[in-house]
């Protein structure tokens, strides 16, 4: 009974991280459209930026800050100047551009910081442990746990009670009749996209002392948030929730009862939503 609930703490601390990245992927997909492949090198980004800024400041929370706005703004710079060119285009150019992006900022990284792994400390706040029936627990685990829900009614509230909200959704369903209202479009898409890229960092800072920051930290983390966007829906808000714990929980558990084969797992839950439900678990039907 214990180790259930140290797994599941496990599985929904994990699962937060993804959604984190996750809900960014699937927002951009559901706005502009575009599958980014680059998510993952900005989720490293906001990793990487935050362990820098604790050497200027004695700060893991300014790190937290200010790393996500310099990758959401870079974010913004890739949206004007080259995604902008291909969205009227076959969607192969978009895969293969942000491929490219995705390319030159992983090199970026190993240029700069080199190919070894760094380990980042939580905040003294949360550092240390609670007591958990007979085993200890780490506090940041617990803190992953609650920001990411607080993090996604934030985001809720701010799509669906804003006026900011409101015409990006509007844009989302009919570009052209957001244009006739006077909406400005190709900026709101610039934000959406930046919105992306911040929420992707921000997953990158808050894993900094969560695992071990690396070069490769945003490959394996782009392929599950793939998998948790498709499985909960491309574009749907809660699928990305529901998708990320589900990803988690079966991460946690999956390393304590399948050993190797847990490794598979989630491309055996992909291949089965796809034949039983291709929109996703709450992707909206056409």
């Amino acid at each position: 009974m214990e180790a259930m609930v140290v797994n599941v703490l496990n599985g929904l601390s994990w699962g937060m991280l993804l959604f984190l990245i996750s809900v960014g992927l699937t927002t951009i997909f559901g706005v502009l459209g575009v599958l980014n492949f680059a998510h993952g090198s900005l989720f490293m980004l906001g990793a990487y930026g935050t362990m820098s800024l604790m050497r200027f400041f004695p700060s893991f929370w300014a790190g937290v800050v200010i790393a996500p706005l310099l990758t959401a703004l870079l974010g913004m710079g890739v949206e004007i100047t080259l995604l902008r060119r291909v969205y009227l285009r076959d969607v192969s150019y978009q895969l293969l551009l942000t491929f490219a992006v995705l390319l030159v900022l992983d090199d970026a990284v190993r240029i700069l910081w080199g190919a070894a792994y760094h380990v980042v400390d939580p905040p003294a706040s949360l550092a240390g442990t609670v007591g958990l029936f007979s085993h200890s627990y780490p506090i940041y685990r617990l803190f992953l746990i609650v920001v990411g829900p607080v993090l996604g009614l934030g985001l809720w509230g701010f799509f669906t009670r804003t006026r900011w909200g409101k015409m990006i959704r509007a844009a989302a369903q009919d570009r052209q009749m957001a244009e006739g209202v006077g909406i400005r479009v190709p900026l709101l898409f610039t934000l959406v996209f930046g919105l992306g890229a911040w929420l992707a960092a921000l997953g990158g800072a808050l894993a900094a002392p969560h695992q071990s920051v690396g070069p490769a930290m945003g490959e394996r983390i782009i392929i599950e948030s793939f998998i948790v966007v498709v499985v909960g829906g491309l574009g749907s808000f809660p699928g990305a929730f529901v998708g990320a714990i589900l990803l988690g929980l079966l991460d946690a558990f999956g390393t304590l009862f399948a050993g190797r084969v847990q490794m598979a797992l989630p491309y055996v839950v992909l291949a089965f939503v796809l034949l039983v439900r291709p929109r996703g678990l709450l992707g909206r039907e056409g």
